[in-house]
């Protein structure tokens, strides 16, 4: 009865995994407020699993990267930083392991108002942009 109890304790984990909501984006400068002519651009996939733990990454060619972020707020608008980015290197940004939205967070998600950007010295507002959406 016991290892019963286990593999479905199992099967709901692995549900639970299986129910994160990919995102796909693809960041450009037309999407930055006020938009910026570059060629630099990027991609890359934000996950977002049913308890609310964060993860994911950008890539970005064409622009050398000085910090990059999640932030909140709506598209066509700045907002504050929400969780910043990890450099790995050669243009790739990664959301902390172990990163968690809070509730507020989560809602601003769910209504289309985060979005993540990749910074540089030329552009210290965010060379590259592309909203998180679901």
């Amino acid at each position: 009865m016991k290892t019963r109890f286990a593999l479905m304790a199992v099967a709901a984990a692995f549900a639970g995994l299986a129910m994160a909501d990919d995102m796909m984006l693809k960041l450009s400068g037309d999407n930055e407020v006020p938009p910026v002519k570059t060629a630099a651009s990027g991609s890359g996939t934000i996950s977002v699993a049913a308890d609310k733990t964060i993860s994911g990454s950008v890539t970005t060619t064409g622009v050398q990267g000085t910090m990059a972020h999640i932030h909140t707020a709506e598209a066509g608008k700045n907002g504050p930083v929400t969780i910043p980015l990890k450099a790995d290197g050669d243009g790739k940004w990664s959301v902390p392991a172990g990163t968690k939205l809070t509730d507020d967070q989560f809602e601003a998600l769910k209504a289309g108002k985060l979005y993540v950007n990749v910074h540089s010295a030329a552009n210290p507002g965010g060379e590259v942009r592309a909203q998180l959406t679901k």
